[in-house]
């Protein structure tokens, strides 16, 4: 058996005890995996508290959604360090999203909601138009979650501390509340396997 059929095997079997809930993998996972998903966030992050969060979620995501990885596909420690890079580039963007609507003070959840001239501020108005519609769609404590996270650039922790809740059900708010958008937008009961 070669060195790359040995990984693959190791990855598979992995995958399968994390899929019936073993925790005894779940801590595995992390012991050999967390030093480079950590150091991924940080590189594109440049910041250790965001890296620790970026962090955090990818491994939450891998013990919700284990069939998410497919060995077929690649290494465990490849899809782990892919899932950490595109998780710190979204925080990335959501912070300067948030920094530069703080600063313009143009683009907020209210006007939004409200179908004020955002639309101005994104060139395809039909996806603004299909957002603010599913946006509609979602309960209140779903849309104050989603609004504060995406259009104003929080984090889960900053979301948690301003509504009053447990960090555990912010992070659950976003997942329910992002899923219900993707399958308002998407038209169908389809998602994205490696959303949280």
């Amino acid at each position: 058996m070669t060195r790359q059929e040995t990984v693959l095997a190791d990855d598979t079997r992995l995958r399968d005890r994390l899929v019936f809930g073993d925790e005894d993998a779940f801590g595995e996972l992390y012991e050999r995996f967390s030093a480079l998903v950590y150091t991924v966030a940080v590189r594109v992050t440049r910041d250790e508290r965001a890296a620790e969060d970026v962090t955090q979620e990818v491994f939450l995501s891998v013990w919700q959604r284990p069939l998410a990885f497919d060995p077929a596909k690649g290494s465990l420690r490849g899809w782990l360090a892919m899932l950490a890079h595109r998780r710190a580039v979204d925080l990335v963007r959501r912070e300067e999203t948030h920094r530069r609507s703080t600063q313009d003070g143009k683009l907020s959840a209210e006007a939004l909601s409200r179908g004020d001239p955002v639309g101005d501020q994104v060139e395809d108005a039909d996806a603004t138009r299909r957002l603010r519609l599913a946006l509609g769609t979602l309960p209140e404590h779903l849309h104050t979650v989603i609004s504060l996270a995406y259009l104003q650039g929080r984090t889960y922790r900053e979301v948690a501390a301003e509504l009053g809740l447990p960090e555990g059900t912010a992070k659950s708010r976003l997942r329910e509340g992002l899923r219900r958008l993707t399958v308002a937008l998407s038209g169908n009961h389809a998602h994205d396997p490696e959303a949280p």
